[in-house]
């Protein structure tokens, strides 16, 4: 079991990887990757039972669904040191004939991703199918899945979330990245969505909140506590309040690098901010 310490080196490194992948090809989203860092090292390095002898069904094993795709340079680098394949090979991040395309997709077969997630809102229905899939197996493990706050804003989530409580798939948790944040601004000027705890609520979830999204600490008590409520009649929303850009000081507070690539200084700043190295690819 990993201490904290080493969480917080682990996410420090995927914090360099995020930048480096983005720069290097001058494209991606570093803005919510970097704002996930901390969940995605703690969903792989200490909540979730999963084998990386990865296969598409994912018997017996925990299953992560990302609905909001564009963050995969965090998804990517977590997956590469957890062991699902080469650190190596994220230096082929969005190039010509990469399995790292800018977006998870399923046709380049890389280990750890099990649905292409291009198009906002479509994760909650395949993590609830999933879901029910393991009932219908008699399989007792938990299905994640992480969408963005921004992202809610796409109705076939609500039909999902309906459906799922009618359904009381009580095997899933879904995360939101409550950064308050997307492309064009803050979600409140785009769409206003108001309170999303009383929504999943009134919808018929079961939520837990983690205030301090970006603490190592918080984010494990809190999905201790999310797992805790499985099998309760009730699928479980988890509000996860994030910083856009957290841990690099000039992306933080501003929706500008939802989806820009530092350039040759900046990066250099960001990975002076970021010093912990395990093993740069």
């Amino acid at each position: 079991m990993p201490t904290t310490q080493q969480l917080q080196e682990f996410t420090q490194q995927v914090r360099r990887d995020i930048v480096r992948m983005v720069h290097a090809v001058n494209s991606g989203h570093p803005g919510g990757s970097l704002g996930c860092a901390e969940f995605f090292t703690c969903l792989y390095q200490e909540i979730m039972d999963y084998s990386t002898d990865f296969s598409m069904d994912g018997k017996n094993e925990d299953l992560f669904f990302l609905s909001n795709g564009h963050i995969s340079p965090v998804y990517y680098s977590v997956l590469a040191r957890s062991g699902f394949f080469p650190v190596a090979e994220l230096a082929t991040f969005r190039k010509l004939d990469s399995r790292l395309q800018g977006h998870p997709t399923t046709h380049e077969h890389l280990p750890g991703i099990r649905i292409a997630s291009g198009s906002l809102g479509q994760g909650m229905s395949v993590a609830i199918g999933a879901a029910q899939a393991k009932k219908l197996d008699g399989d007792n493990k938990v299905v994640y899945s992480l969408h963005g706050d921004g992202e809610l804003q796409e109705g076939q989530v609500w039909e999902a979330v309906m459906y799922a409580a009618a359904k009381k798939v009580d095997n899933l948790i879904s995360t939101v990245d409550v950064n308050e944040k997307q492309i064009d601004g803050s979600t409140d000027e785009v769409l206003a969505m108001g309170s999303l705890k009383a929504k999943f609520e009134a919808f018929g979830w079961d939520v837990v909140e983690i205030a301090e999204g970006n603490n190592i600490e918080a984010v494990l008590a809190g999905m201790a506590e999310a797992k805790s409520r499985t099998g309760n009649g009730k699928a479980v929303c988890v509000l996860l309040r994030t910083e856009m850009g957290n841990g690099v000081d000039f992306m933080m507070h501003t929706h500008a690098w939802h989806g820009k690539a530092p350039n040759d200084e900046q990066l250099e700043v960001a990975l002076t901010q970021n010093t912990e190295t395990l093993g740069d690819y």
